[in-house]
């Protein structure tokens, strides 16, 4: 077959000055003599090798071409080190890991056993320290299983992710702003705090089955019928009221909105109030301390961050305690749940009690289960299990300090001398 390319194509100069389709006002640039080699391409595509004329592109921290030139390639590479924003990167994504890993994963044990105090009324012991907590902690493991401890951790998943979808849709369908504004009205603040108690009474059924499959004791669960989306499921059939029959004790859904919504907007605002003030005392101290001139490295920014939302949590929780007690035994009153009994060395079987005890409440409302609470109980009976919660804390900020260490070791050894170019979040 007959070539169709002109005898006169020879990649250099084709349709040159003498081509009529250009004129005579056209300069090929493939013709100049210092550019015979060309192929195709003019020299002016940047990162293209027909940049240099040699046998090979220089790179940017080739000492020893001439071609290289300070910021030809971008910023030059440290020797022997790590590029600045890589580092950070690497240690941005090394302690959120590790603080996620932290909050949904290890602390989920304390927060079941904490659960099953707030909602064991038959309890001798109240678990106020974390030293009776971790010993009862261990009696269950032994005779249940390593399982009996992360139980329900998919479902508590399932309403987090309801709680953020919930929020998203009613954001964009309402003026409510999602995030706090820094420039802020009180019709904003008022619009906000809306849009998570509303967040808060959607995840509401969900809330309630993910809190049974918490607090259910591994002897009585049945296996081959539970599933991952068996909290969607009870949720929504607890929301239609159908499905399993329940016991008349059973409280609507109604009688818990304004609880629920009052406990998310309690915990929000105070651990929203103490990380800010956290964050910026902290800012304080480190301008009037850090010399002038010192560039900030990314532990220096990254940890301030993670220690005030831990403060920030830590203090919500214990605020909110009394009414996460009421609101777990409301939602949990009339489903008949057996849970595992919680006084220690006689829930190993050793004593006369049970290893399992039922949940047989009778109260008419949130006010009712307050005072009663109260009145049988006494105060220290709105904090049964707190020492769990003292013990969730103690083993994330230990894992914390434990990351720091080890974080603050990698940048010396392997990027000594390289402080980042990170700078301080202003709120």
């Amino acid at each position: 077959m007959a070539s169709r390319r002109p005898e006169s194509f020879d990649g250099l100069s084709f349709r040159g000055r003498d081509d009529p389709l250009y004129g005579s006002g056209f300069s090929a640039r493939s013709a100049d003599p210092q550019h015979l080699h060309w192929v195709t391409t003019p020299p002016d595509i940047p990162g293209s090798r027909n940049l240099h004329t040699e046998d090979r592109t220089p790179l940017y921290d080739d000492p020893l071409s001439e071609h290289a030139t300070p910021g030809a390639g971008g910023e030059a590479a440290p020797p022997g080190g790590v590029p600045a924003d890589q580092l950070n990167k690497f240690v941005g994504f090394g302690i959120g890991l590790v603080s996620l890993f932290t909050e949904n994963v290890l602390a989920h044990p304390y927060i079941v056993f904490r659960r099953q105090c707030q909602v064991n009324y038959h309890g001798r012991c109240y678990h106020l320290t974390p030293f009776s907590a971790v010993a009862v902690m261990y009696s269950i493991t032994k005779t249940q299983g390593v399982r009996s401890l992360w139980k329900g951790m998919g479902s508590t998943f399932i309403v987090h992710a309801v709680t953020l979808g919930a929020e998203g849709v009613i954001s964009e369908l309402t003026p409510f702003p999602r995030e706090f504004p820094h420039r802020w009205s009180l019709k904003q603040v008022a619009g906000h705090f809306l849009l998570k108690g509303l967040s808060a009474m959607v995840a509401l059924p969900f809330y309630c089955s993910s809190l049974i499959e918490t607090v259910q004791s591994e002897i009585v669960r049945d296996e081959s019928a539970s599933g991952l989306l068996d909290c969607v499921r009870e949720g929504f059939l607890r929301l239609l009221g159908v499905g399993a029959p329940h016991s008349r004790r059973l409280l609507p859904l109604s009688c818990l909105l304004l609880p629920v919504a009052l406990h998310a907007l309690l915990r929000y605002s105070v651990s929203a109030c103490v990380q800010r003030g956290a964050l910026w005392l902290h800012q304080r101290v480190q301008q009037r301390n850090k010399p002038a001139g010192q560039e900030l490295g990314p532990l220096d920014v990254y940890f301030p961050e993670l220690a005030a939302a831990w403060l920030g949590a830590l203090a919500a929780d214990v605020v909110a305690f009394p009414l996460e007690t009421a609101l777990h035994r409301l939602a949990l009153q009339g489903t008949r749940t057996i849970i595992d009994a919680t006084d220690g060395a006689v829930a190993t079987g050793n004593g006369g009690s049970p290893l399992v005890l039922p949940v047989n409440t009778q109260y008419d409302g949130f006010s009712d289960c307050l005072a009663s609470i109260r009145r049988k109980e006494g105060v220290a009976g709105l904090y049964r299990g707190a020492g769990a919660m003292a013990a969730q804390y103690t083993v994330h900020a230990a894992l914390l300090g434990a990351a720091h260490a080890l974080l603050r070791l990698l940048l010396q050894g392997g990027g000594s001398g390289f402080r980042g170019t990170a700078s301080v979040p202003v709120y």
